[in-house]
């Protein structure tokens, strides 16, 4: 699998405060990619590496094969939107369009296609003729992702895309960037981790400078690998039969590593050898407690992504 996007040990110093320290990860090609982290965790520092605002201070950093400073290589092939970016308030959007698609290096007579094909994307295909200071927000923060995707760059950078967005809006921009799957490269930096949870297929998560984990959003959430099982409580009659524990009934199947029982709560977390076929082993799961008398109230895999970001960081 080709990467285009690879970082080596990325330093980044502000005086003696090391915003980014020691980051190494690669991105593959096609993949929607989520940049997590609290607040000081390094993520907008590590974004704005990669889209040339800012130069490590040791390490490399590449996309494309090309550092990301080296504006003549990513001319047309990198597109990024920044968190606070501010439009013309005079200027109509497709104006504005226009001139940042030839900045880009579209021919003219490239330019305006490409251009009403962006608005279209983001669904402001009417919003040519209309000055920036009479957009919404919402219609706003589209032009934006829409000038970030002139001329079908191969890699695209996006910084808090749905940030202050109504739910209806913030939905069409996720609909958007699930289209982007698998026809460039997509980097979304963001607070959202349900949003991330949904539309990523890999992520990073930085905490204080250092990158804590990467990997599919699979493995990050750990779907792959565990399972919980919500048991109503046991009847009196169902406990003075003597049947076999719950726990003891799941622990004894083929490829279970291990299970957390708390009878309290009925939650019964089952961990699971990552070579079985996770949906054969919740199956057997499933049947071995509803044979021996359990009442199963639901089924969950992995653990949400903020369960896991809260976990380390």
């Amino acid at each position: 699998m080709t990467n285009a996007i690879e970082l080596q040990n990325v330093v980044k110093s502000f005086g003696a405060k090391r915003a980014v320290d020691g980051v190494s990860f690669s991105i593959p090609e096609g993949s929607v990619f989520g940049l997590i982290g609290p607040n000081g965790a390094g993520k907008t520092t590590t974004f704005s590496m990669l889209a040339g605002y800012l130069e490590p201070t040791e390490g490399t950093a590449r996309v494309l094969g090309a550092e990301p400073t080296d504006v003549g290589a990513l001319k047309g092939r990198l597109g990024v939107l920044p968190q606070d970016a501010l439009l013309p308030a005079n200027e109509p959007a497709g104006s504005f369009l226009l001139y940042l698609a030839r900045m880009q290096g579209i021919s003219a007579s490239a330019a305006e296609p490409a251009v009403r094909k962006a608005l279209e994307t983001v669904g402001g295909a009417e919003w040519w003729s209309v000055e920036c200071k009479k957009l919404s927000h919402g219609m706003a923060k589209r032009v934006g992702i829409a000038q970030a995707l002139l001329g079908d760059p191969k890699v695209v950078l996006l910084d808090e895309p749905t940030a202050g967005l109504d739910p209806k809006v913030a939905f069409g921009v996720r609909q958007v960037i699930k289209g982007l799957t698998g026809k460039c490269t997509v980097v979304i930096s963001s607070h959202n981790l349900q949003e991330l949870e949904e539309i990523c297929d890999r992520a990073a998560i930085l905490d204080r400078g250092k990158l804590v984990a990467h990997g599919t959003m699979s493995e990050l959430t750990a779907n792959n690998r565990e399972f919980t099982i919500e048991l109503a409580p046991t009847s009196p009659e169902h406990a003075m039969r003597g049947s076999v524990p719950f726990a003891e009934v799941v622990r004894a199947i083929a490829g279970v590593t291990s299970v957390q029982f708390d009878g309290a709560t009925g939650r019964m977390l089952v961990m699971h050898d990552t070579s079985q076929d996770p949906d054969a082993i919740v199956a057997y799961a499933l049947r071995a407690l509803l044979d021996n008398g359990a009442r199963v109230r639901g089924l969950s895999r992995g653990r949400s992504l903020e369960q896991r970001v809260m976990e380390l960081t």
